[in-house]
C-alpha cells in the first residue's frame, strides 16, 4: 500500500487556490435589470391580463382610462373568430398594457372575482339549506325559521312539503320553486346586514 497522500495533486492546488481571497474587481456585477425569463412571466401575466379585459363588458371599462390603441384593439377583440389570430391579438393588447397602468384594471379584475366567489358561496349555501329540507325533518326546518326570522313559515312549509312529494316522484318543479324562495330569502337577509 502506498503511503503518500491520497488525494491528487491536482485537487490538493485546487482547494488552496479556492481558500485565497478572490479580487472583488472580477467578481460579476449585480445588474438592476430584470431577467429574461422575469420579462416573459411578466409579459405572460399581461397576456392573462388582456384575455381577461378582452371579455369584460365595455360599461365596466369605461370607468378605465386606456390609451387610444388599447381602445381601438379591444374594439378589434370582437371582430376576431379564430383561436389562433385571438391568441395574437391578446399578445398585442398586452404590449398595448405594457405601456399603461395596469393597476386600476387589476383591482377592477380582483373585486370581480371576490364578487363572483360571493355569489357562489350564496348559491351553495342556498342548495345545501334546499337539501337538508328535503332530506331532513322538522329540526332543520326549525333551524332555518331561526336562522332567518323574516321566513314566512307557512309558505315556507308548503313549498318544503311539495319538494319532499315531488322529489320522490322525480319531478324538479316544487325543488326549484323552493330552491328559488330560498334564494330570495338569503339574499334579502344579506341586503339588510
Amino acid at each position: 500500500m502506498p503511503v503518500g497522500p491520497t488525494e491528487p495533486d491536482w485537487l490538493e492546488s485546487a482547494a488552496d487556490a479556492s481558500s485565497e481571497p478572490e479580487d472583488e474587481s472580477r467578481l460579476p456585477v449585480a445588474d438592476d435589470r430584470p431577467s429574461r425569463s422575469q420579462i416573459k412571466r411578466e409579459h405572460q401575466a399581461l397576456q392573462a391580463l388582456a384575455e381577461q379585459l378582452a371579455g369584460l363588458p365595455r360599461a365596466e371599462l369605461e370607468a378605465l382610462s386606456f390609451g387610444e390603441t388599447t381602445w381601438a384593439a379591444l374594439d378589434e377583440t370582437a371582430r376576431i373568430k379564430d383561436q389562433r389570430a385571438l391568441r395574437r391579438h391578446y399578445k398585442r393588447i398586452a404590449n398595448c398594457l405594457a405601456r399603461e397602468d395596469t393597476e386600476p384594471l387589476e383591482a377592477l379584475l380582483a373585486q370581480r372575482e371576490s364578487q363572483a366567489q360571493a355569489a357562489a358561496a350564496r348559491q351553495h349555501e342556498v342548495e345545501r339549506w334546499r337539501q337538508r329540507l328535503i332530506e331532513g325533518g322538522d329540526e332543520v326546518l326549525t333551524e332555518l325559521i331561526d336562522a332567518y326570522p323574516a321566513v314566512d313559515r307557512q309558505q315556507l312549509r308548503s313549498l318544503v312539503r311539495a319538494a319532499r312529494k315531488d322529489t320522490e316522484r322525480g319531478r324538479p318543479e316544487a325543488p326549484r320553486r323552493l330552491l328559488r324562495y330560498l334564494r330570495g330569502l338569503l339574499e334579502a337577509s344579506a341586503r339588510k346586514d
